[in-house]
């Protein structure tokens, strides 16, 4: 079993700052991809960031150019950097891990989720 910590999140003015972490422990053989969602009241869950252990990120469109997505493959953890939040921007945050055991088999986790909410 794989189970992921989160950190961070907060009520925070718009315009300001906030930093979400989430370290990863367990069972973990490697891991795959790294990445943070969020799920508004009313509204489905959906993908903010994504990094894979190469590096390379993937963001959504309403957060690109504010939000930036780290990892640290020593410490399996991952981090969102969130600037410049908007209104539009408060939700729940979930941290999302897909590892693979030693078998090859990958696994998706999920943490319990942070509130961010930003206000105007």
């Amino acid at each position: 079993q794989v189970q992921l910590v989160e950190s961070g999140g907060g009520l925070v003015q718009a315009g300001g700052s906030l930093r979400l972490s989430c370290a990863a422990s367990g069972r973990i053989f490697s891991i795959k991809a790294m990445g943070w969602y969020r799920q508004a009241p009313g509204k489905q869950r959906e993908l903010v960031a994504s990094i894979i252990r190469g590096g390379n990120t993937n963001y959504a469109d309403s957060v690109k150019g504010r939000f930036t997505i780290s990892r640290d493959n020593a410490k399996n953890t991952v981090s969102l950097q969130m600037n410049s939040l908007k209104p539009e921007d408060t939700a729940v945050y979930y941290c999302n891990v897909d590892t693979n055991n030693i078998m090859g088999v990958t696994l998706s986790s999920w943490g319990q989720g942070t509130q961010v909410t930003v206000s105007s």
